[in-house]
């Protein structure tokens, strides 16, 4: 089963669907066999990569409030992100342009470091206060999850992974993805938000039901049975493939 995950390391929502999410893949028996994807999604993709304003400012600007008003919003972010184990300093958030670090999540994908950067990189924004815009930054970032820093300073100077970022986001627009975060069992299935574990877990297991293999169980001496009828199966001769009779 993939499970292919939209968002955005600006999203405050995103690190806390990750959680829950994670919390209903360790009650599912089968978590081993779920690969789990994250796909590139801006917030705003003509953010600047440096501001002299901060994340209060912004919400306000964005949702035509007062400040104060953002702030008590961002201050009940804070509760739901410590109610699954995170910790939030919107007061010294950085707020940046996110592209780049989308591309470095994408260069991370190609040496088996995805998980590892995304989780380096939502707590890099959101715990740290660190400023995942500047190059710098990211370099330092990756190495500490096994990449090499020269290597990952070399292509954010470049627009190397720019097609694979684009190529997300336009493959979450076809799906209808409006916002982040937004889970896709399958392509089958679309999750919207931030939702409880309870509600992944079932996703995941309905999802599961409906694609998992036929399970034999043979009885002991089945697989020497050769042509014989035994314990209540006949096995068709070596070779030929069963017929039905329509």
């Amino acid at each position: 089963m993939q499970v292919e995950v939209w968002s955005d390391f600006a999203c405050p929502f995103c690190y806390i669907g990750k959680r829950k999410f994670e919390a209903a893949l360790e009650q599912f028996p089968n978590k081993n066999e779920v690969e789990v994807i994250y796909r590139s999604f801006e917030l705003d993709p003509n953010a600047p990569k440096d501001v002299d304003y901060d994340v209060h400012d912004m919400l306000a600007s964005k949702y035509g409030m007062s400040r104060e008003q953002a702030k008590g919003m961002n201050d009940q972010m804070v509760g739901q992100a410590q109610s699954v184990g995170l910790t939030y300093h919107f007061d010294t958030m950085v707020v940046t342009n996110t592209f780049d670090a989308h591309r470095l999540t994408q260069f991370a994908a190609k040496h088996n470091k995805m998980h590892e950067m995304t989780e380096r990189l939502l707590k890099a924004y959101f715990t740290e206060s660190k400023h995942i815009g500047d190059h710098e930054t990211l370099a330092e970032l990756a190495a500490e999850v096994g990449l090499d820093k020269n290597e990952v300073a070399a292509m954010l100077a470049g627009d190397d992974y720019t097609k694979e970022v684009r190529s997300d986001e336009q493959t979450a627009s076809q799906l209808g993805a409006r916002g982040v975060p937004f889970f896709v069992i399958d392509r089958k299935y679309g999750i919207s938000g931030a939702q409880s574990s309870e509600v992944f877990l079932q996703a995941v297991q309905k999802a599961w039901e409906e694609v998992k293999p036929l399970t034999v169980l043979n009885a002991p001496g089945m697989d020497d049975a050769g042509e014989a009828c035994v314990d209540g199966v006949c096995a068709a001769p070596s070779g030929e493939v069963p017929k039905t009779n329509k």
